[in-house]
């Protein structure tokens, strides 16, 4: 018996992406299927998704449009993959150029909250065979912009006066970030066709407004987060973004199931974007893409000295602002900087004019480009991840596969992921990266002089980066770990 699985999500690697989110989205299902799920995802017709899938076809015309003058669900497929995708295709709602989320000016699209909640009700209604050749058993809704989704299945169930959705469908809701919440005015409530006492403090009444990420947490049968510790952060006042009450008690039905990251895209041995390829028994290649970083970027060719990388939105979340303050300790110490994100600009204009002050020692690249982060990660010695909360993080995952030790906060999944190099994980053979414990400059400072401290002792260094570059992160025990939970919430749902 095989269970039938449906992801719905606003991004999917390669063809859309502004986070981590489609990574996920695109490497959880094909972990899935290779452990035998019937695993298929639905996303709104973004105009880089309509134009990247293959094989499109018409399924069935919606019935509600939500204000789009049509929508129509198709089925494609990812290119180089066996994964089928449904697409909702409104191209008023959806055909917009730049961010699919906000405007030319950076504001969120005002009519947000019926873009999304027709994806959320189209998964409802792929639930209810909309697609009368496949309907999942499970749908497992990714952030606020697929937070209706489990909304919309429960009031299917109540209309027909049962507590499970036709079909026996169960709903999963997955926070990547707990900050993004999807929240809109109050009146826009009866845009969205739920019923009226859906809008509830036991619903998806939020402070006096509406919440698609509080209706997901509220309605779904299940809640997953990306990594175990985060699981514990969010049920606490300091995490919980005024959730916390609700996720404590749901803690019954709240799993941490840590992230994994796609080898296929990110393997020094197989990196077509790097200058030279390595693995952890063959690292010679790795100084070479240092050079070639520093080359390009135009810092000074020192090969002893020791490169910390940035790949991040440049937000405070981030941890950004702690070490543009922290900054002089690495070039003071004859160590380089090189930065490549966007995101606020103070951190943009901060971190400018630290490149124009010391450009042998610290470039910036503002924007994002996806071959120079490969460059970035392959090239550096360490890769900075402070940040202040971290649900999982992917860049210390890609950066351990690379060998350039993570530094890091020790929050959400960065503390599940990377073991600090003191002298005892040293001595016991543990190490993987640095740690620090309080989110103050003085702490992020101290991590940084026990990177130099190891870079200046060779051995233990090349000890810590193979051991680094073996750890394994891949989806393979995460897809385990959801398909047990399918499998527990399916029961008897399962079909052939």
């Amino acid at each position: 018996m095989t269970i039938r699985v449906l992801h719905v999500a606003s991004e999917l690697y390669p063809l859309l992406k502004t986070g981590g989110l489609a990574d996920v989205t695109a490497a959880l299902p094909a972990a899935l299927i290779e452990q035998g799920a019937d695993a298929r995802l639905l996303l709104p017709g973004f105009a880089p998704v309509a134009a990247g899938l293959e094989d499109l076809r018409p399924v069935a015309r919606l019935a509600r449009t939500f204000g789009a003058p049509e929508a129509t669900l198709e089925l494609g497929r990812l290119p180089g993959s066996e994964l089928a995708v449904y697409m909702i295709r409104a191209d008023a709602f959806y055909a917009r150029p730049g961010n699919p989320y906000l405007d030319a000016e950076h504001v969120p699209y005002g009519d947000n909250a019926q873009r999304f909640a027709l994806l959320g009700w189209s998964a409802a209604q792929l639930a209810q065979h909309l697609d009368p050749d496949w309907a999942p058993a499970i749908v497992q809704a990714h952030d606020w912009h697929a937070g209706l989704a489990p909304a919309y299945l429960r009031a299917a169930a109540r209309e027909r006066g049962a507590n499970v959705a036709p079909g026996g469908v169960r709903s999963i809701f997955t926070i990547h970030n707990l900050a993004y919440q999807g929240i809109f005015p109050a009146q826009q409530f009866d845009s969205l066709g739920l019923p009226r006492d859906f809008f509830d403090m036991h619903g998806v009444e939020f402070y006096g407004q509406l919440s698609f990420l509080k209706a997901g947490l509220y309605f779904a049968d299940k809640i997953t987060t990306v990594s175990p510790t985060y699981a514990r952060e969010i049920q606490t006042v300091a995490q919980g973004g005024g959730l916390e009450a609700l996720l404590r008690g749901r803690a019954h039905d709240l799993v941490g199931i840590l992230n994994g990251v796609d080898y296929a895209v990110w393997n020094p041995s197989s990196d077509a974007a790097i200058a030279t390829r390595f693995s952890a028994t063959r690292q010679s290649g790795k100084m070479h893409c240092k050079a070639a970083l520093q080359t390009r970027l135009k810092l000074a060719q020192k090969h002893d000295a020791p490169v910390f990388g940035v790949v991040s939105r440049l937000t405070e979340q981030k941890g950004l602002d702690l070490l543009l303050a922290a900054l002089p300790e690495i070039v003071t110490r004859g160590g380089q900087l090189v930065v490549l994100g966007t995101g606020d600009a103070s951190l943009e204009q901060g971190y400018a004019r630290a490149a124009h002050q010391h450009p042998e020692s610290v470039a910036v690249e503002l924007g994002f480009d996806e071959t120079l982060a490969h460059e970035i990660v392959a090239g550096a010695d360490v890769m900075m991840v402070p940040s202040r909360f971290e649900p999982c993080g992917l860049t210390q995952l890609y950066a351990l596969a690379y060998g350039a030790l993570p530094l890091v906060h020790r929050v959400g999944g960065l503390a599940d992921t990377v073991v600090d190099a003191s002298l005892e994980n040293l001595a016991d053979g543990l190490a993987t990266g640095f740690v620090f414990e309080r989110f103050e400059p003085d702490a992020l400072t101290a991590a940084i002089r026990r990177a130099f401290a190891l870079y200046g002792r060779s051995r233990d260094w090349r000890d810590t980066r193979s051991r680094a570059m073996q750890q394994d992160f891949g989806w393979a025990a995460s897809a385990q770990r959801y398909m047990t939970l399918y499998r527990e919430l399916a029961g008897q749902n399962t079909v052939a």
